[in-house]
């Protein structure tokens, strides 16, 4: 079987020759005193990828504008004090484009979209959420939580809205995408009868990566040429964490599990 040449700089730099414990959990390793290798920005770029297109939700942080910078999209009884302050709430996504620049059915009544149309930054936050509980427990966990969400990817995209054109939305069929993964997101789509809405892309212009605990994952930014450049196929040929059945949450190694 032919290995990619990316899964082999993912594989532990050495056979481990006893069970995986948790190791380094407080220090970060070198490579000269460590088996395990810390994955790329690179490779994390791929794995965040498949994590935009496996995740439905995900977090829009905006900032309610100022007094001066009120729209008329924000008309609304609100309590005093909000100017400046940030807010995150929840919304639908979908990975509808090749470029990585998620799709959003905009509400435009919807406070994360009043807030950017009076001028406010806007960001995307991302978790990883494995379907399967691990088989390998943290031992201080396992009467807690079904796994260590600290020791799981996320991310944000920091990016500002942008309008998707009709020639597009059509061209990519952009409505049949996002309705796969949001049903009920049928009774928004533009032109119903409810809300007033629109397709937009948030386009990424910067990606700050969490991939777990430090010692073992990477944490930083992820060039935005990196992000745009992952194809399909590698974004498709790794696994995630919890993606299968039997993974181990305490390994530090399970990233030498991905398939490529």
């Amino acid at each position: 079987m032919r290995i990619s040449p990316i899964c082999l700089s993912l594989l532990p730099l050495a056979a481990a020759t006893t069970p995986l414990l948790p190791q380094h959990i407080f220090s970060n390793p070198s490579y000269s005193s460590s088996e395990y290798k810390i994955p790329t920005s690179s490779e994390s770029a791929i794995l965040a990828r498949r994590i935009l297109h496996l995740t439905p939700l995900g977090t829009l942080s905006t900032i309610f504008p100022t007094s001066h910078h009120t729209s008329e999209h924000t008309q609304e009884q609100r309590p005093a004090g909000l100017e400046g302050m940030p807010i995150g709430l929840m919304d639908y996504i979908s990975d509808c484009e090749t470029s990585g620049d998620p799709t959003i059915l905009a509400i435009n009544i919807a406070t994360s979209f009043k807030n950017v149309a009076s001028g406010s930054n806007i960001s995307l936050s991302l978790q990883w959420t494995p379907p399967y509980p691990p088989k390998s427990r943290i031992e201080s966990m396992k009467n807690t939580f079904a796994y260590s969400a600290a020791n799981l990817p996320r991310f944000s995209l920091l990016g500002y809205l942008e309008k998707i054109p009709a020639s597009e939305v059509e061209a990519q069929d952009i409505g049949t995408c996002f309705v796969k993964q949001h049903r009920d997101s049928k009774y928004w789509l533009p032109g119903n009868k409810i809300h007033e809405s629109e397709w937009v892309r948030l386009v990424v212009q910067e990606v700050y990566w969490i991939g777990g605990f430090g010692d073992r994952a990477y944490i930083g930014w992820i060039p935005v040429e990196q992000w745009r450049n992952v194809s399909k196929a590698e974004w498709e040929g790794v696994r995630l964490p919890g993606e299968k059945k039997g993974w181990k949450e305490w390994s530090s190694n399970w990233f030498g599990g991905l398939e490529l």
